[in-house]
């Protein structure tokens, strides 16, 4: 069979290929403002149990089993698995605490860049739409000396964490550059965020975030009383025993209302 491929049939065979592509890409770009285009990926992939996953706070798309999928794949024991990329439970630890520190920051970030961008629109006539701010260019990195100092001990040390490094690398969900670690294409894909955040926010990893925040205020406020003038009291009298005859009053037995004879 020679017939020519149509742009569905292309985008799938490259997603299948390179396992995720960049919303940039020029077929993708147009799957999501070709509505017909991108139901029709959606029907073609739902035949062989696949979906295309897709996020506006991400900068990639990819491909996911769908839910009906998922048992006859893996079967109970792995869908009652914490994860299915066999990876260690200190490997998904570390994974669950790099989207916390990456993600959950360039969520905020996004939305308030996104809230400003409103908000200053309103004076003009005729608005212009202004997208979502890429990930690319809102999300934090993490120094990789910082995490092996905080949570080294309880992430394996060195020599386990850098091998778990490598295996969230490897499948697509951080990138190193040098010291630090930022997002990946699938961190923000194939994590449930709805799911996660609340667990997180509301957990034990919420108290952590709260302390931080409250180390942070605290900072700023010291900062700030460091810099305040420090001659803010009312200046003492000269003379300490004028001072204290002028709040003594008149002396004891004197009519406070006779005056003074030439």
């Amino acid at each position: 069979m020679h017939d020519t491929l149509d742009d569905a049939a292309l985008l799938i065979a490259e997603l299948l290929a390179s396992r995720w592509l960049p919303r940039r890409h020029p077929r993708v770009r147009r799957a999501l403002i070709d509505a017909e285009l991108w139901q029709t990926v959606q029907d073609r992939l739902a035949l062989t149990g696949l979906r295309l996953v897709d996020n506006i706070h991400a900068d990639h798309v990819c491909v996911a089993l769908l839910r009906g999928a998922e048992t006859a794949v893996f079967g109970e024991t792995g869908l009652n698995a914490n994860n299915n990329a066999h990876l260690p439970r200190d490997a998904v630890s570390l994974l669950v605490l790099l989207w916390s520190l990456i993600v959950l920051p360039k969520r905020e970030r996004q939305a308030a860049r996104a809230a400003t961008a409103d908000t200053g629109g309103q004076t003009e006539m005729f608005t212009a739409e202004r997208p979502l701010p890429s990930a690319a260019s809102v999300s934090p990195t993490v120094s990789y000396k910082a995490l092996l100092a905080d949570f080294g001990p309880q992430l394996g040390r060195k020599t386990r964490m850098d091998g778990n490094l490598k295996r969230l690398e490897t499948l697509g969900f951080i990138q190193r550059r040098g010291d630090e670690i930022g997002e990946g294409p699938l961190l923000d894909l194939l994590l449930d965020y709805d799911a996660l955040a609340p667990r997180i926010l509301e957990g034990a990893l919420g108290d952590v975030l709260a302390r931080t925040r409250q180390r942070a205020e605290a900072e700023a406020k010291a900062d700030t009383d460091t810099a305040a003038p420090e001659d803010c009291a009312a200046p003492a009298a000269d003379d300490p025993d004028a001072a204290a005859k002028e709040t003594a009053g008149p002396p004891s037995g004197a009519d406070p209302h006779a005056k003074d004879e030439d």
